[in-house]
């Protein structure tokens, strides 16, 4: 099963061409994740927009893969296009609406959002189709098996990569220069010259960016500073991501007096000992300093993010990550109060607010798993008898801060001091002592006064759904109608690219096993976030290690072949496993018992799954657009993942499981013995 004359000559084996064709798409999909949410303020907010383009890209790929002309060759011309739309049009998030909140008050400077972002994803899916279309290519040097295998060495690739580059915190012309790299070695001499002009066009524009003063990158934002020597009341060095005002640099006693809000816990906490101090949101150094000003013996002090820290030891002037008797840790809060013994005579939330998910494959931002009861309740057994814990932000919302002070009250037992600062868009200090008289009051959050006032109290949220910043159980407006126009778009698309749907009509349940394994990869994700935390190792180790599962199926199937009726029954019995085992037992564990069997209980059902989806795979008769059913159907799980909202996530794998069984089914009315489930 061959297609030479499709197939370019560049400087590679047919096999290194699959695994570099296959890395490339993968490494340029996390790249625009990244670097569009960094320039798109709806992109951080909603990555999975880029993941749901790239599938829908990848598929059309793939089914163009056996057209004579090749406009592969072509991708970094549809990347050029994407780079300066949103250049020019660096439209922002409008604040918040009453029911969801977006942490900024940037307001727009482009086009409308509804024009924006179907712009985007046509864009996206487009360039994501001429790469796609690169390795559809190459899969037809090779059978089916074969070409899935190599893929999926080329994806792991891909991922350990873009993890290496946010490692070492690269620029955003690292990844174009990639692109140019891959693209001369996958065609050689026969690359178009427009082509090589768009990649250099790229790279020279993100260039410019990255050599912008006071720009900078971390795994999660773009970094930009501002130093203001000259201010009054004191100079101050100004600190955005991803272009909203996220922290100001600047002496601690100055930052008092402006905002005292930074002193209200040390008020509350009249006599505390503050023998051992955490610090949650440590950033710049601003709390630490101010706890180290109050007398604090010992402060842990821990930051999600490693450039927001190093800044904070260039620029603060107080120099508080200097001082021996802090302690830092780049770490997720929750991940760090599940491993720490430590106990704490103050614990401080300080404005612990993201500006991103933690991946395109979820809702979860960085600090959505730190606001639970759970995690509350973690505080408050981390607490030393005498302790105090208080958290402190722009809420925005009054339903946000009764939210979070009735699941304080909840846990504590006793209500919270209350610190507001209505005129600031709904500033406030929550302070609660372990002991009720730990904590002096000026005013007192009462649950009975609040429901008399006719305000509302949201439900706290838990672990299952960590949306702290949804006030109901519901899929705003805003996201179905992006579902709604994801779908459309999706629909046209295929069906002018690919032509009737006959060639993948017998590839239904390659569909449905599409659909229900990005709800496990969503389910892996958001798990191991909780429990070993939310920072972008985590996530790069899960894609990792879920690419992992897959390519033993792979090698288990290649091999030999186990009965499908026992790979039926393991993968359902893993599922009702992974049900039936909670991740609130999960964390009671030590730490490395913990990832054994979360790894086990996680990457099982996708071993199962793709034992069936492979034996199905290679049986495939057009292998292209079999493996193009099954992206489409991954586009379309994307879009069920906002179930979660509603449900939470531990439902996803009952979705996840009816789609499996619907698969089966489909399969044995298709003649099959039975039918393969994977992804």
């Amino acid at each position: 099963m061959t297609a030479q004359a499709t197939v370019p000559v560049g400087l590679l084996s047919a096999r290194l061409r699959l695994v570099v064709a296959s890395a490339l798409m993968l490494f340029v999909q996390l790249a625009l994740i990244k670097w569009t949410g960094a320039n798109l303020v709806h992109l951080s907010y909603f990555s999975n927009l880029i993941l749901l383009a790239s599938f829908l890209g990848i598929g059309l790929g793939f089914l163009r893969a056996r057209k004579k002309r090749d406009l592969g060759r072509f991708a970094p011309v549809a990347l050029a296009v994407l780079i300066i739309f949103i250049t020019v049009f660096p439209a922002r998030i409008e604040g918040s609406s009453s029911d969801l909140i977006f942490f900024t008050e940037v307001k727009p400077t482009g086009l409308p959002t509804w024009i924006t972002l179907p712009l985007v994803f046509i864009v996206v899916a487009f360039a994501m189709t001429l790469l796609g279309e690169i390795t559809g290519r190459a899969f037809l040097e090779f059978t089916a098996l074969d070409a899935y295998r190599w893929d999926i060495i080329g994806s792991i690739a891909g991922t350990l990569s873009f993890t290496l580059v946010a490692f070492l915190r690269s620029p955003s012309w690292i990844w174009p220069t990639v692109l140019l790299i891959a693209l001369v070695l996958l065609y050689g001499r026969s690359l178009p010259i427009i082509s090589w002009l768009a990649s250099i066009g790229i790279i020279v524009l993100l260039a410019l960016e990255s050599l912008t003063p006071g720009v900078s990158w971390s795994p999660y934002y773009k970094v930009t500073t501002q130093d203001y020597p000259d201010a009054q009341p004191a100079p101050y060095t100004a600190v955005q991501v991803n272009g909203i005002p996220h922290q100001n640099v600047l002496d601690a006693e100055s930052r008092l007096q402006d905002e005292p809000l930074y002193g209200r816990p040390y008020e509350r906490a009249v006599d505390n000992p503050l023998r051992n101090v955490l610090v949650i949101g440590a950033g710049t150094g601003t709390d630490v300093a101010l706890a180290l000003s109050r007398g604090a013996q010992r402060v842990d002090a821990v930051e999600i993010d490693p450039r927001i820290q190093q800044i904070g030891e260039e620029k603060n002037p107080n120099q508080p990550y200097a001082d021996p008797r802090v302690t830092t840790y780049i770490d997720d809060g929750r991940a760090f109060l599940s491993r720490t013994d430590t106990e704490y005579d103050l614990i401080l939330f300080a404005l612990p607010d993201s500006l991103t998910l933690v991946s395109g494959a979820s809702q979860l931002r960085l600090e959505s798993y730190l606001f639970t009861r759970e995690s509350i309740q973690e505080a408050y057994d981390h607490l030393s008898p005498d302790g105090v814990f208080a958290m402190y932000n722009y809420y925005r919302e009054d339903w946000l801060i009764n939210r979070l002070a009735g699941t304080v009250d909840e846990v504590f037992g006793h209500a919270p001091c209350i610190d507001r600062f209505t005129a600031v868009q709904s500033l406030a200090v929550i302070a609660v002592g372990k002991a009720s008289d730990n904590a002096v009051c000026a005013d007192t959050w009462e649950r009975d006064a609040v429901v008399a006032a006719g305000e509302e109290i949201p439900q706290a949220s838990g672990d299952d759904r960590p949306f702290l910043y949804l006030k109901d159980a519901s899929i705003p407006s805003i996201y179905l109608l992006l579902i709604g126009l994801i779908l459309a778009v999706s629909i046209i698309a295929i069906r002018v690219v690919g032509g009737p749907l006959r060639q993948m009509r017998g590839y239904l349940d390659l569909f449905l096993m599409g659909m229900a394994f990005l709800l496990l990869e969503t389910r892996s994700i958001t798990t191991f976030a909780l429990l070993f935390g939310t920072t972008w190792l985590v996530n790069a180790l899960v894609f990792a290690g879920v690419l992992c599962a897959v390519l033993l199926a792979i090698e288990v199937t290649r091999r030999c072949t186990p009965p499908r009726r026992w790979v039926i029954a393991a993968l359902f019995i893993s599922l009702a496993v992974l049900w039936l085992v909670p991740n609130a037992w999960l964390l009671t564990v030590p730490v490395p018992v913990r990832l054994l069997l979360a790894v086990i209980l996680a990457f099982a059902p996708i071993f199962f799954a793709n034992l069936y989806f492979t034996s199905r795979f290679k049986e495939a008769a057009n292998p292209t657009a079999a493996f193009a059913a099954n992206l489409f159907g991954a586009m379309i799980g994307g879009c069920l993942e906002y179930l979660s909202l509603l449900t939470g996530y531990r439902f996803l794998i009952v979705v996840a499981a009816v789609i499996y069984l619907a698969a089966v089914l489909v399969g044995r009315r298709a003649g099959l013995r039975s039918a393969p489930v994977g992804a």
